[in-house]
């Protein structure tokens, strides 16, 4: 992307304390892009927002991104304070795991909140508010690998992921006739700041994904910049696998 791709654009992002989302949140600032950065923990998003204002323009909303009434706030505040709303990205997610045989409903029910409910009603608060200003918009989900292979003990997981990928491509026909694109990206294994916690995380992966090496943050913000920008805007209702080649061959780690 060249410096000003995202210029006048105003994007949302949930999750966006740390890994994945910090990232994505901070290459749209780098262009151009006013950003909404929400996290559940205060302190996170503001010392991310803050990190991010050195280069662009950020601003922090700490919340519930799987609560509807903080969802509709964080649109209002958007258009509040930057005029309009144009990018909405789903990445708030969490994962419980979990032999099959012992889940319980309560962590199924929060898992489900979380990472459908809240990209559900993301996507659904974003585009009334880009159908109103009547000059389109991209919507993006946060999908996974689990999505399209299976994985030990992440049944529940992988199970939404699949979900949300089914819900970028529904919502096709919903969206696409306001010039509204929305589309899924599945990254693999990628090294943050949770994955770090674990010592033979890098070594596992590296071994098992064909790229040789996880993914780093980048590699999945710069597929998600592409996907949000007008070079994809041809693309929509689609996944896009981020994994250095790992679901073509789905060895399980250790």
């Amino acid at each position: 992307m060249s410096p000003g791709s995202f210029a006048n654009q105003v994007a949302i992002i949930t999750g966006a304390g740390q890994g994945i989302g910090f990232e994505i949140a901070r290459q749209l600032a780098v262009h151009g892009a006013s950003v909404v950065l929400n996290d559940i923990d205060e302190a996170r998003a503001k010392q991310a927002a803050a990190i991010i204002s050195e280069a662009g323009i950020c601003y922090a909303m700490a919340g519930d991104a799987a609560n509807t009434d903080f969802i509709r706030l964080m649109v209002n505040e958007a258009v509040h304070r930057f005029g309009r709303l144009t990018m909405a990205v789903a990445n708030a997610g969490i994962t419980l795991f979990g032999d099959f045989f012992d889940y319980n409903p309560e962590s199924l029910e929060k898992v489900m909140r979380v990472n459908l409910h809240g990209s559900f009603f993301l996507a659904q608060a974003a585009a009334t508010q880009m159908k109103k200003q009547k000059e389109g918009g991209s919507i993006l989900l946060m999908s996974s690998v689990t999505a399209h292979q299976a994985h030990k003990d992440l049944a529940a997981y992988g199970m939404t992921k699949a979900a949300i990928e089914m819900l970028a491509k529904t919502l096709v026909i919903e969206l696409s006739p306001f010039n509204i694109s929305i589309n899924a990206i599945a990254p693999g294994a990628t090294k943050t700041e949770r994955t770090a916690e674990d010592a033979k995380y890098e070594k596992t992966w590296s071994r098992i994904t064909p790229a040789g090496r996880p993914a780093h943050v980048e590699d999945i913000a710069n597929a998600a910049l592409f996907m949000l920008s007008p070079a994809s805007r041809h693309i929509t209702g689609q996944s896009l696998i981020i994994d250095g080649g790992w679901t073509s061959v789905s060895p399980s780690p250790e």
